[in-house]
């Protein structure tokens, strides 16, 4: 999600974060606790979430094996061999050092803490609101033609025309948006947004 030399996320885990930032409250209220954890230092996390107006608790794992004992960072040498260990295989894991995961923890009333489960890859996208909204549409996820699935992803403070926030949860187009040109279904889903007649 954010490599150690990085100075921003990236985009496909910010796109991420932005479907989970707000469940923590939710997630709160039935014993459970979210956090991101990735490899950049503190201060570079800090500084970007507060850039993208996150709440997600955010954690580093600088100078720690967690995120590689988790299989979701990778050494210089398992990307050259081609031996890496993703997705509950071992093979080749082009590009970036990171991937995304999820993984459950549980502490047990004596503090004792178990590894629960992970997924890894296609596995997670469950927990993608978005892409489980785009998968209800008639054009779906609209993939195709792009060098890779994610291709068409901007942070969101970098699409054009950026969006307008209005509250936190809902957003609108900015006012050189045709919003007459929006599908009124895509409008009306009780999501904060107002169809373009209202």
């Amino acid at each position: 999600m954010f490599e150690p030399e990085w100075d921003e996320g990236c985009k496909s885990c910010s796109f991420w974060i932005d479907n989970l930032d707000g469940i923590a409250v939710h997630l709160k209220h039935r014993d459970v606790s979210f956090v991101a954890i990735s490899r950049a230092p503190y201060e570079r996390l800090a500084a970007y979430r507060q850039r993208m107006g996150w709440q997600v608790k955010w954690l580093s794992s600088s100078r720690t094996d967690f995120n590689h004992d988790y299989h979701v960072s990778f050494t210089p040498e398992e990307q050259k061999s081609g031996q890496a260990s993703y997705n509950y295989t071992t093979g080749p894991v082009p590009g970036s050092s990171e991937r995304p995961g999820i993984s459950v923890f549980y502490r047990d009333a004596d503090g004792t803490i178990y590894h629960t489960y992970s997924s890894y890859g296609r596995g997670i996208e469950i927990v993608n609101a978005a892409y489980q909204m785009l998968d209800l549409v008639p054009k779906g996820r609209d993939e195709k033609g792009f060098p890779y699935p994610m291709e068409w992803l901007q942070r969101h403070d970098s699409y054009e025309p950026a969006p307008v926030v209005i509250g936190r949860g809902s957003s609108k187009r900015a006012p050189d948006h045709d919003a007459g040109a929006l599908s009124s279904s895509a409008l009306n889903t009780g999501t904060g947004l107002r169809s373009p007649s209202a």
